[in-house]
This record gives C-alpha cells, structure tokens and sequence, in this order.
C-alpha cells in the first residue's frame, strides 16, 4: 500500500512538518499562528542550481545523489526514498554530500528537499 507523501511548510518561521496522517479538521495544522502550506513536489530542473535527484541502481541498492551545493544557507536537507508503504529518509549537513542509498524498488519515488527551493521528487524505473 502506497500511501501519500505529504510535506508542508510555515509560511512565517519556515518549519517543515511530514504528515503521517492528514488531518481533516477545519483550518489544518498551523504553525505561528498560521496554516501550514502543502508543498507540491517539483520534477523539472528549470534552476541554475540541481534540484531533480538522480539515481543509479547496482547490486540491489539504489544510490541517489542531489547535485547541489550544501552551503550553509543552501543546502538539500533531506533525501528520502519511498516504496510502498516504508520511507527510508537521509537527514543532510551542510559541506557533505547530498547522498543517500536504500534497496532497489522499482516504482519507488525519491523526494529532496531544498531549505531555499522547496520539494524535489524523481520516480524510480
């Protein structure tokens, strides 16, 4: 069972939340005061900068690799890899590599996200 990936951001202080569920009461979750926005997976690279993750399938595992600078003020913060119901995430430092790996899934989605230009997803073949 798939279940969605959903990822919304404070429009004041900039937190990040994944939701696990969903909730449908009225207002949705808020932060400052509020409602938290849903970001929306972008898939086309249109930056100077290289959002869109790649990947390279051996022996099994899946090694994905952001190519994007890991500044300070602008880096990827996180990878995660999602199939089926099970989402393996990498947690980023600025001045290392944006790199993460898992088992090979085919079908899999690969989400980044950007701390300046939000949520990048790749699908796995």
């Amino acid at each position: 069972m798939k279940r969605d990936f959903i990822v919304q951001k404070c429009p004041k202080c900039g937190a990040v939340i994944k939701v696990l569920n969903d909730c449908n009461c009225e207002g949705g979750f808020q932060c400052c005061g509020e409602k938290m926005q849903t970001l929306i997976p972008n898939s086309v690279d249109a930056a100077v900068e290289k959002h869109v993750p790649t990947y390279e399938v051996k022996d099994g595992k899946i090694y994905v690799k952001v190519n994007h600078v890991m500044e300070e003020d602008h880096s990827i913060e996180w990878i995660s890899i999602v199939f089926g119901d099970k989402e393996v995430t990498t947690y980023l430092e600025p001045g290392k590599e944006a790199i993460a790996h898992s088992k090979y899934v085919p079908g899999a989605t690969i989400y980044a996200y950007c701390n300046k230009h939000g949520l990048w997803k790749k699908e796995v073949e």
